[in-house]
């Protein structure tokens, strides 16, 4: 029976208000993403400084959603390119080696 990893609490702050989040992974990794998230909306912030937390959450959630389209399109580019690539690769193998007669005893 597998054990499940037991979640431990990490204490962060983000735009001025703590939150305790819990996690299985390396605590370290949840306080730099939530260092990040921190940083982006005080970024916003200053740039709308009437903006409530809501409309800087919104507009935080939109710059990563921009983001996350980017990076997405960027990776499915790169399988295509990677498998164009593989392609051409054993073409290239195919021409260079010539095929091997089957050994003898065996049939084509």
């Amino acid at each position: 029976m597998e054990s499940v990893a037991e979640k431990q609490p990490v204490r962060v702050t983000i735009l001025s208000r703590p939150y305790v989040l819990r996690t299985a992974d390396d605590p370290r990794e949840v306080e730099a993403l939530a260092n990040s998230v921190n940083d982006l909306m005080l970024s916003i912030a200053q740039r709308a400084p009437n903006a409530d937390s809501t409309h800087i959450a919104v507009l935080a959630c939109l710059h990563l959603a921009d983001k996350l389209r980017l990076l997405e399109s960027q990776h499915t580019t790169l399988k295509e390119t990677v498998s164009r690539k593989s392609g051409e690769f054993a073409a290239l193998l195919d021409q260079l080696m010539p095929e091997q007669p089957p050994p003898p005893g065996e049939s084509a």
